[in-house]
């Protein structure tokens, strides 16, 4: 059970601001200021007014416009300064909560909601920025007005203070219990909504796939459900602020009723002036709003808490794949590949690899078949390091890759994946992809290599053609010769390819292969081959099954061997 606010978290991001801020609390003080002078005002002018005074009241009428333009001129100066430094300390923290994410292995995003995270980088971020917001333009500013105005109240008649403050107690424990109820409900109501937008995300994202097996009714069910417990979770929530205004409002008005008996007999007593009482409940009014405000207040904050608790939840998980303290650049390498004794599990259950060593020469082809699930795949992750084996080394160029910075490394592992995945922006963009600054001429250049460049000149902005989101106004033999001219600009040394021709058509497959033929030119290239048409020319067919590697040998060797590999063969071709 969490015990310990996590607010705190968010003194760092405070730090730097605390010029602005303290700009923006001495423009609170001396709005601040004004309060009881108001109250002692109204006091003044009932008087004035009683005695039918209008010399006097004009005078008062004077100071009022004085005293009201300082006042507005330092609420000003609060209000925007606050508003500054609560959207910065926001933006601060979106920055670094994105930054954190990018930090996180492969393995996190493979069972995190996308929906999830986009609702945390932006809706929980913005919850606390108003709360930053909110503590510093309403919460102290009305503590200091209620301060102020009290000191006043009890200037005037210390008596009548004290009994008109008999059921605050009570409100202070009541505010509180409907505090603690506000955080259990709101935590509720994020984590119901975040569900609701990875919903909409994955929906958004398979809808050809959703139209293709006529689930349109299925989704709408299945979204007016997960629409409906986001409902009763906010509902709850609701219903429990209703709930406080109510009672505490209940409270307010037999605090203002006991305030009007002991004033009576105040004045009775002779303690207390006609005038004296009229400022009494001037300043009395004076507190209705800043206890209303705190109230309600409070009640955010328990909200814009448990926005905090799920940010820094966030940043709270710790990379799996992290570089060494020192760790050393990469020199140009000449793709030297040694895996030796690799064992890995995504979990302590399931071996995935088991012993596993390999030596590829620079320069040389290496193919991987096997079932689905036998390696083949995470064999390769491995390499750039998506993730870190359990027991083993990696070593390229006789270099552990453990021992090299993250960047030089991955700068130097070109991949070409099945599926392309392409960003909006321009087609020049997507080729330089990573690189902030590029040569438009060398994206051309890779483009040629690719055989991207015609395709490219034939729209109307060429490089410049926008592309939409996921590239779905490009073919996929566009897209897949796209992601070749980008993998020929990064000029790695080794080169992974996912069987980056399986989905094309004929035409666009012989494209893709002569631009692929091009690009692992003199690269130590690893194939992930699904089908074994594509194969034949690598200078060894690894065959694994179960983590191990079971065959190895050319195309022609494995076929006369006649055991696994050509099993495999024989099945895809007999049919």
């Amino acid at each position: 059970m969490k015990t310990r606010s996590t607010y705190w978290q968010i003194l760092p991001y405070l730090r730097p601001q605390k010029q602005t801020i303290g700009k923006a609390l001495a423009c609170t003080v001396v709005f601040t200021i004004f309060w009881p002078i108001i109250a002692w005002l109204v006091g003044e002018t009932a008087k004035f007014i009683g005695k039918g005074d209008l010399q006097g009241f004009a005078q008062i009428a004077a100071l009022s416009a004085i005293i009201f333009l300082i006042r507005g001129t330092a609420q000003y100066g609060q209000d925007t300064l606050m508003a500054k430094a609560a959207l910065t300390i926001a933006l601060e923290i979106r920055k670094k909560v994105y930054a954190h994410l990018q930090s996180l292995n492969l393995g996190y995003f493979e069972t995190a909601k996308t929906g999830d995270l986009s609702y945390r980088l932006t809706e929980d971020i913005d919850r606390i920025g108003e709360v930053v917001n909110k503590f510093f333009h309403q919460f102290i500013p009305c503590v200091l007005q209620l301060i102020a105005v009290l000191g006043y109240m009890i200037y005037l008649n210390w008596q009548l203070t004290l009994g008109a403050l008999i059921i605050a107690p009570l409100m202070a424990i009541l505010i509180g219990w409907f505090g603690e109820r506000l955080l259990s409900y709101s935590r509720q109501s994020q984590n119901r909504i975040s569900d609701l937008s990875a919903l909409l995300t994955e929906v958004f994202s398979g809808i050809r796939l959703i139209k293709a097996f006529v689930a349109e009714d299925y989704e709408i069910a299945r979204f007016a459900e997960e629409a409906e417990q986001n409902r009763r979770a906010k509902y709850l929530s609701e219903r429990v602020k209703a709930l406080q205004f109510v009672v505490v409002g209940f409270l307010e008005a037999m605090s203002v009723i006991l305030l009007f008996f002991l004033g009576g007999w105040q004045i009775s007593q002779g303690n207390l002036t006609g005038t004296q009482f009229i400022s009494y409940i001037a300043g009395v009014a004076l507190l209705i709003d800043p206890i209303a405000i705190t109230t309600a207040n409070y009640g955010d904050f328990k909200q814009g808490e448990a926005s905090s608790d799920r940010i820094f939840e966030l940043l709270a998980i710790q990379p799996t794949v992290v570089e060494k303290q020192g760790a050393i650049e990469l020199p140009h390498v000449t793709g030297k590949v040694e895996y030796r004794n690799i064992n890995f599990a995504y979990n302590s259950e399931t071996p995935i690899l088991q012993n596993m060593s390999l030596l590829v020469l620079p320069g040389e082809m290496i193919a991987l078949v096997g079932a689905s699930g036998a390696g083949k795949t995470t064999l390769v992750n491995l390499l750039p390091r998506f993730y870190d084996p359990q027991a083993g080394q990696i070593l390229i160029d006789g270099i552990d890759i453990q021992d090299v910075t993250l960047n030089t490394l991955r700068r130097q592992i070109g991949i070409v994946p099945q599926e392309t995945i392409l960003f909006s922006g321009t087609i020049a963009q997507n080729i330089a992809f990573g690189q902030s600054y590029y040569e438009l001429k060398d994206v051309q250049k890779a483009a040629e290599i690719a055989n991207a460049h015609q395709f490219i000149s034939q729209f109307p902005d060429g490089y410049q053609t926008w592309v939409g989101e996921r590239g779905v106004n490009l073919s996929g033999g566009q897209k897949q010769r796209i992601a070749i001219a980008r993998a020929v600009l990064l000029a790695p040394r080794i080169l992974i390819l996912d069987e980056a021709t399986s989905a094309l058509d004929s035409e666009s497959e012989g494209l893709v292969q002569e631009a692929l033929e091009r690009l692992m030119r003199d690269r130590t290239v690893f194939i992930i081959a699904h089908r074994l048409a594509t194969v034949r020319r690598a200078d060894r067919i690894l065959v694994l099954e179960k983590g191990r590697i079971v065959e190895s040998g050319t195309h022609e060797e494995l076929l006369e061997k006649g055991d696994r590999y050509a099993g495999y063969y024989a099945q895809q071709f007999s049919q």
